[in-house]
């Protein structure tokens, strides 16, 4: 895949339709020179995003989001390309991590429908997929479209999505999940505010007064969601 300095005036024209939602002007573009539908453009830190991640950059929402992924696509762009960092490092995430870290379902329904990968790894934190960004990220409206368009869970995204049928398979599998992966399981049932699956993991052997993520416990996080009644479960647990 080539590569185009930010500064170059087919990266800005290319990056200020993209941004304005300007469908015409990109489809223009594109169909004037078709090896642009496939470069990178590359910041001064030496980060190359590909077209699909302009669409899908923080925070998203960009006007008419998912008709840009389809002209993208149409012209032969790779919806799949990982983001390459330069000198800061980073993670290699997909136009659809982005998507789902913003929230941005609109785009990331389009990504989907035009091929791009569920399963791609490369979120930040885990290198997972997709649904492990919207997980992290609370962004509970692309995770459950994600879960909708049939992607998979571990424990801790079912937990924090009130699977409960999905935790107890985890659970219950071989070889079971260790006790910190439970716990783990836990902080992000309560984050999401989910009192079922927060009790099943709490009787499993979850600890409800671990000190986690952000330097949070479960009944922080709990907090956080307003749900009462996890907060007084929370406060009874041993």
């Amino acid at each position: 895949m080539d590569s185009l300095p930010e500064s170059d005036r087919r990266a800005i024209a290319l990056t200020a339709a993209i941004r304005c939602g300007d469908v015409a002007s990109l489809r223009e573009q594109l169909a004037t020179d078709p090896a642009l539908a496939t470069l990178r453009i590359v910041d001064a830190s030496g980060a190359a995003r590909a077209l699909p991640h302009l669409v899908a950059d923080w925070p998203g929402h960009v006007p008419n989001g998912a008709a840009l992924i389809g002209v993208l696509a149409s012209a032969g762009a790779d919806l799949n390309a990982p983001m390459i960092h330069g000198r800061h490092g980073g993670s290699p995430e997909t136009a659809l991590h982005w998507a789902a870290s913003s929230d941005d379902v609109s785009v990331l329904d389009a990504l989907l429908d035009h091929g791009a990968d569920i399963e791609a790894t490369g979120a930040v934190f885990t290198d997972g997929t997709a649904m492990s960004d919207a997980v992290v990220f609370a962004q509970w409206k692309a995770s459950r479209r994600l879960l909708e368009r049939g992607a998979r869970t571990t424990i801790w995204q079912a937990a924090a999505l009130g699977l409960v049928d999905r935790v107890a398979e985890c659970v219950m599998s071989a070889p079971a999940p260790s006790a910190r992966d439970i716990t783990n399981a836990l902080w992000h049932a309560s984050r999401g505010g989910q009192l079922a699956t927060a009790a099943y993991l709490l009787e499993h052997g979850g600890d409800g007064h671990w000190v986690g993520w952000d330097d949070k416990t479960p009944t922080d996080v709990a907090r956080e969601s307003g749900n009462e009644a996890l907060l007084t479960l929370l406060a009874h647990s041993r």
